[in-house]
């Protein structure tokens, strides 16, 4: 039987060299203005705010300026905003370990799932902005918790954020594994800039169809860009390894969510992954899915999913051949 676990490594972005820093930030920052960050490619010019100061003042101009500006479909300016971090212990076992993951929820989603479970932070954008000082030390601070990894939830819309508040904090001491929580939907300009920073993939694989996914998230390309990105995500992090643990260490995890109706194309999303991917992917099959937002009373989506299409779904997933699939 083959073996996932390996000996615990440092982070892969302990090894950029300065130059290499350098040349990612500045990348990053010439994919985010006119941005293509993600596959809209909507191209908003996401100009930086005239004072990047720390005081409440600072933050009002900040923000008034963020909203004058066109800031694409993230509603997003060129600074990240956080809705909460801390240790989080609702996620997949390997992530959680005994001390939890150290998630950072960032407010803004290129994506416009109906049915977001998080729409107050994705949506409505609650949260607050800060610098990538400010984000390099909330960083080191979940890494002060005990957290085994930093957890960037929804974070493809602030990669040069993300890129330069890393670089920061590793100067200061930061040692625990980046893991890229994406709804899967990033250009692959972005997944090259993120190469050697990022130790854990874990997109969504939302859709193995067009049709739901321009009705449901506004991207019918969805399938197309999504399958393209793990197959990137993949070939720079390999397959799902832990230590002896069982905590992760490095490689790619995959999530789908079961959506009604079979809204969610599992079918096509497990055969690609089997085929392309690696049937050794780490894939973690969610049945956790309930109408929120804008899916109350949809005549498809307006309801939980069944016990009998959750078993379905498991179902295709194993006989594609997938040996590490997982309920959650």
């Amino acid at each position: 039987m083959k073996s996932f676990v390996v000996e615990p490594r440092p982070p892969a972005y302990l090894s950029l060299a300065d130059s290499e820093w350098e040349e990612k930030v500045e990348k990053s920052r010439k994919l985010m203005s006119p941005c293509v960050l993600c596959a809209r490619r909507c191209k908003a010019e996401r100009k930086p705010s005239e004072s990047h100061s720390s005081g409440s003042e600072a933050r009002r101009e900040r923000t008034r300026h963020s909203r004058d500006c066109p800031i694409g479909v993230c509603n997003t300016g060129d600074m990240a905003r956080v809705a909460s971090f801390g240790p989080h212990f609702c996620e997949e076992r390997p992530l959680v370990g005994r001390r939890g993951s150290g998630t950072i929820f960032f407010a803004g989603c290129n994506l416009k799932c109906s049915y977001c479970q998080n729409y107050d932070i994705a949506h409505l954008d609650r949260g607050w902005e800060i610098t990538d000082e400010e984000l390099s030390r909330i960083m080191l601070r979940v890494q002060e918790m005990g957290c085994h990894n930093v957890n960037l939830v929804s974070p493809t819309h602030v990669v040069p954020n993300i890129v330069a508040a890393v670089r920061l904090a590793a100067g200061k001491g930061l040692n625990t594994p980046i893991v890229y929580n994406t709804g899967g939907y990033d250009s692959l300009e972005t997944l090259e800039v993120l190469d050697g920073i990022v130790d854990i993939y874990m997109p969504d694989m939302k859709y193995g169809e067009s049709g739901p996914a321009e009705e449901f998230s506004m991207a019918p390309d969805y399938p197309e860009v999504n399958f393209e990105a793990v197959k990137e995500m993949h070939r720079q992090v390999g397959d799902l390894v832990t230590d002896k643990n069982g905590v992760a260490v490095r490689g790619l995890l995959v999530r789908h969510l079961v959506l009604p109706g079979g809204m969610a194309g599992t079918e096509k999303v497990m055969e690609f992954i089997a085929t392309h991917i690696s049937k050794d992917t780490y894939v973690n099959i969610m049945a956790q899915y309930r109408p929120y937002y804008k899916a109350v009373g949809h005549p498809v989506i307006g309801r939980r999913v069944s016990g009998t299409e959750y078993h379905h779904a498991l179902d295709i997933a194993r006989q594609a051949g997938l040996t590490r699939v997982r309920a959650f």
